[in-house]
C-alpha cells in the first residue's frame, strides 16, 4: 500500500478509529461543513478507500489547523482542484469533498465516471485541497470564542467591532488568502490598507502561511491543469493574461466548462486581476487554471444548504473532463480535438 510519508500519523489514527464505517455515503453535504466534518470525512474516506487514495499535509494555517490534500489515482501528471480560500466560502469545501468522495467510489469500482473511463486517473490523477482557510471557516462558523483572548480583540477590530461574523472571509490575521499570490500582486488596488474581515491583501506577497504551503505544494507537483472554486455568482472565470496560443487553448476548455456547468465565461474585473491562485498559476506553469463562483449571488455570506444539490450536479463532471483533456493535450502526442462526452 501506498502512503506518503506526511500521511502515516494520519494512516495510524485511522487504524485505530472506533468506527466501522456502514454508510455507503460518508460525506454530507445537507449540513454545514466544519473543518473537524472534513478532517473527519477524510480519516473515514482514507479507511474505505486504502488503495485509492493519498493523503498528505500541505501546511498549517496561522492558528495551527492542518491544510490537508488528498490524490486519487495512479497518475504521474495531476491536476489540482481547491476549495475554501475564503471563510464564509466553505460550500466549496462541501463540493471538493463530495467530488472526492463519489469519484473515489467510481475508482474503486472501475465504474464509468459520466462517460469517461476512471483507468485515466491512472494517467493523469487528482490533488484535492478541500480546505485552504481552515482559520477563517472555523471564524465565519462559530465566531471567535475559540481563539486566543488577545487575537479575538484584533479580530473583532478588523471585523469593525461586530460580534457577528458572519461575513468572514480573510484568514486568521486578517488577510485575504486570494489577494496573497505573487503574480500581480503589487497591481492590486486596495479596498483597505490594514487587516480586515476581507480584501487585504497584506503587506507582500506569500505573507499568509496558507499561502505559501499551497505555493510550494503545487510547485513541487506541476499539474497539468487548475480549478479553484469560489462563491458566489454562478459565473466562470478563465482568462488570466496567458500568451495569444494559450488563450485560444484555453478559451475552447472554458466554453466546454460553461457547457457543463452552465456557468456563463467571464473575466475577471480591472480590480480583482492579479493575486489570484489562478493569475499565479497560469504565469507560473503556462497551464489553464479555471476559477467557478458557485451558487447564486450572495452578499458577504455563505450561501445557503439548498444550493448544494443543484451546484454539485452543475460541476460534478469538472473533475474528470479536465483528467480527460490534460491527458489530450498533454500527454497524446498529437493534442487533436475528439467530441467531448456529453
Amino acid at each position: 500500500m501506498k502512503i506518503c510519508k506526511t500521511g502515516i500519523l494520519f494512516f495510524i489514527l485511522i487504524q485505530f478509529h472506533p468506527q466501522i464505517i456502514h454508510a455507503e455515503k460518508i460525506v454530507n453535504a445537507q449540513e454545514w461543513y466544519t473543518y473537524d466534518r472534513m478532517r473527519e470525512d477524510l480519516k473515514l474516506l482514507k479507511r474505505k478507500y486504502r488503495e485509492e487514495m493519498e493523503i498528505e499535509l500541505v501546511g498549517k494555517s496561522e492558528f495551527g489547523q492542518n491544510i490537508w490534500a488528498a490524490k486519487i489515482g495512479q497518475g504521474r501528471e495531476n491536476i489540482i482542484i481547491l476549495g475554501g480560500h475564503h471563510g464564509r466560502e466553505w460550500l466549496t469545501t462541501s463540493l471538493v469533498m463530495t467530488k472526492l468522495e463519489y469519484y473515489l467510489k467510481a475508482y474503486k469500482k472501475n465504474q464509468k465516471l459520466f462517460g469517461y473511463d476512471p483507468k485515466l486517473l491512472d494517467e493523469v490523477s487528482i490533488w484535492f485541497i478541500p480546505m485552504v482557510n481552515p482559520d477563517g471557516v472555523r471564524i465565519q462558523q462559530e465566531g471567535i470564542g475559540f481563539l486566543p483572548e488577545q487575537s479575538q480583540r484584533r479580530l473583532l477590530r478588523m471585523n469593525n467591532n461586530n460580534p457577528d461574523f458572519d461575513r468572514w472571509k480573510a484568514n486568521g490575521l486578517g488577510i485575504d488568502l486570494n489577494r496573497q499570490y505573487p503574480t500581480g500582486w503589487e497591481h492590486i488596488k486596495e479596498k483597505t490598507s490594514v487587516p480586515s474581515y476581507q480584501y487585504y491583501k497584506g503587506t507582500f506577497p506569500l505573507q499568509a502561511k496558507e499561502v505559501k504551503a499551497v505555493v510550494s505544494f503545487t510547485r513541487e507537483r506541476k499539474p497539468l491543469m487548475a480549478v479553484t472554486y469560489h462563491s458566489s455568482g454562478r459565473v466562470l472565470y478563465w482568462y488570466f493574461k496567458n500568451d495569444e496560443a494559450a488563450v485560444k487553448r484555453d478559451k475552447k476548455i472554458a466554453d466546454q466548462l460553461s457547457k457543463i456547468t452552465g456557468y456563463p465565461l467571464d473575466q475577471p474585473e480591472e480590480h480583482a486581476v492579479g493575486g489570484g491562485f489562478s493569475d499565479w498559476f497560469v504565469a507560473e506553469f503556462k497551464r489553464p487554471s479555471f476559477t467557478p463562483e458557485i451558487s447564486y449571488f450572495v452578499e458577504d455570506t455563505n450561501p445557503p444548504l439548498s444550493v448544494f444539490e443543484e451546484e454539485w450536479n452543475r460541476n460534478k463532471k469538472v473533475g474528470i473532463y479536465l483528467v480527460a483533456k490534460s491527458k489530450k493535450l498533454f500527454l497524446n502526442s498529437n493534442g487533436s480535438d475528439e467530441k467531448e462526452v456529453e
